[in-house]
């Protein structure tokens, strides 16, 4: 009897330690999926970016307001910064033609981010089309070329955006590290949030008036990133230059 319950225990031991592992497993891979939830890919088919491997890309999101958007440029031009991303809404372009010719004038890039700024996971397919090929007129109107970009105006988005894209030509482009600028944490945690940020990192930053401190935040966040010997490119020259990362989710 006292040899069966030495195995017994031995036994219960071995398959306490089996549970253990398995769960360690699920929660570290569900953890991972938490972590990139937002970003999607369809199997054998379009996906969408959120980092490369090479240097780094500062990407800003206009949605409204005119008075956050020249300060970040003009911060952005005295800090020598040359490569930039911004996504911007259509109807805030249409609004605003001044500034984005002033983004065009300083060599950054443009992305789409929608024209209406709605929420892409509800809506139906023939809204989605319908948002971005408004957005499209836009800034051909504006003579804005080779647009080549799109990010989901709120950052929400499902893999019928990647099909929908893929089709008008886009590739989808979300983000690796969040600066929570919107937020207005203050500027101390924006460049906090930020300092996080390694080689091939995709930043995401606001020039919208809702971001009231992403300009006083931005020379040292800078001066941080440069110290890590980090350049800044844009998505595309990251995308060209690296193989970017992709997360499927089925």
């Amino acid at each position: 009897m006292n040899f069966y319950m030495v195995i017994s225990a031995r036994k219960i031991k071995q398959y306490g330690l089996i549970v253990f592992t398995a769960l360690f497993t699920a929660w570290f891979l569900f953890v991972q999926n938490i972590l990139h939830a937002p970003v999607f890919s369809t199997p054998d088919g379009p996906k969408a970016v959120y980092k490369g491997e090479n240097n780094i890309a500062l990407t800003f999101n206009i949605g409204w307001g005119d008075e956050q958007a020249r300060p970040i440029l003009e911060t952005l031009k005295q800090q020598n910064v040359k490569s930039a991303t911004f996504f911007l809404s259509g109807a805030w372009a249409e609004r605003h033609p001044d500034i984005v010719a002033g983004i065009v004038k300083e060599g950054y890039e443009i992305g789409l981010l929608g024209y209406a700024y709605k929420d892409y996971t509800n809506m139906k397919d023939e809204e989605i089309s319908k948002d971005i090929s408004k957005a499209q007129t836009v800034f051909k109107k504006l003579n804005v070329k080779n647009i080549e970009l799109l990010r989901a105006p709120t950052g929400h988005f499902d893999k019928r955006l990647l099909k929908i894209s893929e089709r008008f030509g886009y590739t989808v482009v979300h983000w690796s590290i969040d600066s929570k600028d919107w937020t207005n944490p203050g500027i101390d945690k924006i460049i906090e949030n930020v300092d996080q940020a390694e080689k091939g990192d995709i930043i995401l930053l606001h020039a919208s008036d809702s971001a009231k401190q992403t300009k006083n935040a931005l020379p040292q966040l800078l001066e941080e990133l440069r110290s890590k010997n980090l350049r800044f490119m844009s998505v595309s020259e990251m995308i060209s230059n690296s193989s970017a990362r992709s997360n499927e989710i089925k």
